[in-house]
């Protein structure tokens, strides 16, 4: 009798944990904005989303690790051996105890999964859409270093600096291997790779400095593939720009043109 109240209390519980994730779901997807809409306005910063996103993930492991860890306690404790001469018996389970057991909590653990997965998908489409106003840059990776080429000809190397307060894209591809151009600060990581162009864009806010480094091991010295991300005040960035321009004996197209 006991082990029928408890499953049925289980069963309760486990149901109505998997409606609310459901509904909530629902309201999630339902207050979808289109991207469209949001970009004209204000920029949306990925990396943020990306760390709610996260942040959910591990609520939600921790959730489900203690309750799992507080189940595995009261089984040991119901179900301990009392005496050594005790010996336990198995009684068997009905059809619907075994069809319950099996088919509750995994429709439980699907249901939070889509939660999360609708999330992330919402996260990553947001992501992709580059917004319309990017400084867009070139990077070409090789090993061991990453070339960066502005729109009117300036050259870096594993340095990239950016102005504030505009989103900056990076159309990749590479000369020799595989590599991955990650900016950990920024929460973006992104392939790039021979006779293929991809991207990847970031929305750098503050003044700063940030670490690149190559998250695909592309031979030996991958190690020392790193560089930077240097964020500046738009004023230092232009100066900076014209005078990279004037060292380089190029002929100075203004950003947006």
């Amino acid at each position: 009798m006991g082990g029928n109240r408890l499953y049925r209390a289980l069963s309760t519980a486990l149901l109505a944990t998997a409606s609310g994730l459901v509904r909530a779901a629902e309201e999630e997807l339902s207050e979808f904005v289109p991207y469209e809409k949001i970009v004209p306005r204000e920029i949306e910063d990925p990396a943020a989303g990306f760390d709610h996103l996260w942040y959910e993930v591990m609520v939600d492991i921790t959730i489900i690790g203690v309750v799992f860890a507080l189940l595995a306690l009261y089984f040991l404790y119901r179900y301990r051996r009392r005496s050594e001469d005790e010996e336990g018996s198995q009684k068997p389970l009905s059809r619907l105890n075994i069809i319950g057991w099996a088919l509750i909590p995994a429709f439980v653990f699907m249901a939070d999964d889509f939660f999360l997965s609708a999330n992330g998908w919402q996260l990553y489409d947001l992501y992709r859409r580059v917004p319309e106003n990017s400084l867009e840059v070139k990077l070409e990776s090789a090993m061991w270093t990453w070339d960066y080429t502005y729109p009117n000809g300036v050259k870096t190397y594993n340095e990239l600096r950016v102005p504030a307060g505009q989103p900056v894209v990076l159309r990749m591809t590479s000369r020799d291997t595989i590599h991955s151009h990650f900016i950990p600060d920024f929460r973006i990581k992104e392939d790039s790779m021979p006779g293929r162009v991809t991207y990847l864009w970031f929305y750098p806010k503050e003044p700063g400095e940030h670490v690149v480094s190559c998250a695909e091991y592309c031979g030996q010295l991958h190690s020392r593939m790193y560089g930077k991300v240097i964020v500046m005040p738009r004023e230092e960035f232009d100066a900076w720009y014209q005078a990279e321009a004037d060292k380089q004996n190029i002929k100075l197209t203004k950003l947006g043109d």
